[in-house]
């Protein structure tokens, strides 16, 4: 091939002349020579920047100090799998060193992945988690609701990242009338941390903020707070896994929603937040109920104050209508109030006079009848004593001594009603008719 040149000796003869390769085919030259040298294979690493695509293959890197190798899982694979893999794992992969020609890039087909313990960042990690939670950093109870109509959108971010467009824009779609306060801080990197504390914490102070007398402050109050982050590697997102940084969210005086990385991401800021969301945009979706739709309830409520209102004036004008024909002219009213007043009051008087010779007919009748009925009374009485005069007289003990009978008692005026118990020699005493005699028993005889 006429033109050729190598660099060190000028034009090429044809005996020295290298073999010009296509690039696809010095790929699967390369390919070859890694299949015949290396393959199978089996590597020890920690995984990173792990992803699994709809069709269900999965893609990572798997790396230690000195360097890393990307990795593709295809869904036949990737469907044995006993766990989830995630960012900083330490595993052991098995698979086929291969060249993807697209790209020229050196990958690994992995063909069985198992753990083979944590990673070291990974281990850290779970190590902060365990301790932060122990101390009710993530407790639930106090995890506060996010404001319905915040006065003002504190955001932590990077001034560089695309998670701040990412927000902006959604904000501003669905609520551009409220405004955005924005403390910008690193996301990455080892003074990450400590500027995203700064960041955190001069947006703290203007947590409900106001001036002393009551007049609004020149910077809007704060009622939420965003901090956001794109995704990345385990690494990319090390700075949210920061101690102080999850205390110093802990102590946040409004709620705080962490949109860190995709939504397979979590970090300790994750855990210690008031709410995560899958995505920065999500963050924002979140604490930014759409303009239209308070727009939409604002109009709603109008037409049902509107509506309930004009029922209210219909109904007392009704009421009016009613009364006007009710009360008609007052001369008339007042008229018709003496008509009904005389009329009671003869009333009164027919019944006052009606009462009265009742009363009067009664007196009439009682003095009349009462010294007659009182005769009958007395003579009645007196009928009554004779009979019973004649009932006690029948049973007289006298009229029966009369007629020849004795009454005999011991000398303690007991009765003697049988002969059984009496003894000779006994004095009893005899009460007849006319007076009463001394008696000795002689002799006692039974019938």
């Amino acid at each position: 091939m006429q033109g050729a040149w190598n660099l060190m000796s000028g034009p090429e003869t044809p005996a020295l002349a290298l073999r010009i390769w296509q690039v696809g085919a010095l790929c699967r030259a390369v390919a070859d020579a890694l299949d015949a040298r290396f393959n199978p294979v089996a590597v020890r690493g920690e995984i990173s920047g792990f992803s699994r695509a709809a069709s269900g293959h999965c893609y990572f890197s798997i790396k230690d100090d000195t360097g890393q190798i990307r990795c593709a899982m295809f869904r036949r694979a990737a469907s044995l799998l006993d766990f989830v893999p995630r960012d900083g794992e330490l595993v052991e992969v098995r698979g086929r060193l291969g060249v993807y020609e697209a790209r020229g890039d050196l990958q690994l087909i992995v063909e069985s992945l198992q753990r083979a313990g944590q990673g070291a960042l990974f281990e850290q990690f779970l190590r902060l988690k365990a301790r932060l939670e122990a101390e009710g950093l993530f407790e639930a109870g106090r995890k506060r609701p996010l404001p319905v109509m915040p006065r003002a959108i504190g955001l932590v971010t990077s001034l560089g990242a695309a998670a701040l467009h990412d927000v902006v824009t959604a904000l501003q779609r669905r609520v551009p009338h409220i405004p955005v306060v924005l403390s910008p801080a690193a996301v990455q990197g080892a003074g990450a941390p400590a500027d995203l504390v700064r960041a955190l914490t001069a947006l703290y102070r203007l947590g409900g903020a106001s001036g002393s007398d009551g007049v609004a402050a020149p910077t809007p109050a704060v009622d939420v707070i965003l901090m956001v982050r794109g995704g990345g590697s385990i690494e990319d997102l090390w700075a949210f896994n920061d101690e102080q940084l999850a205390r110093t969210l802990a102590q946040s005086p409004v709620p705080v929603v962490c949109g860190v990385g995709h939504e397979t991401d979590f970090t300790i800021a994750d855990f210690v937040a008031d709410l995560r969301a899958p995505t920065p945009t999500a963050a924002a979706e979140l604490v930014a109920q759409p303009r239209e739709t308070w727009l939409g309830a604002l109009t709603l409520i109008g037409e049902r104050m509107a509506s309930a209102s004009q029922r209210v004036l219909d109904k007392q004008s009704q009421r009016l209508d009613f009364a006007v024909t009710r009360l008609g002219r007052p001369s008339t009213r007042v008229a018709r109030q003496r008509l009904e007043l005389s009329r009671h009051a003869q009333q009164l008087r027919h019944a006052v006079l009606t009462r009265m010779e009742q009363t009067n007919a009664s007196w009439r009748w009682v003095s009349a009848e009462f010294p007659q009925k009182v005769q009958r009374h007395l003579q009645s009485e007196r009928e009554r004593l004779d009979r019973a005069e004649l009932r006690l007289q029948a049973v007289d003990p006298h009229r029966v001594l009369r007629r020849g009978y004795a009454w005999l008692s011991d000398t303690e005026g007991h009765a003697i009603t049988s002969a059984q118990g009496l003894l000779a020699g006994q004095p009893v005493r005899a009460t007849l008719s006319d007076g009463t005699v001394d008696l000795t028993v002689t002799q006692q005889r039974l019938l």
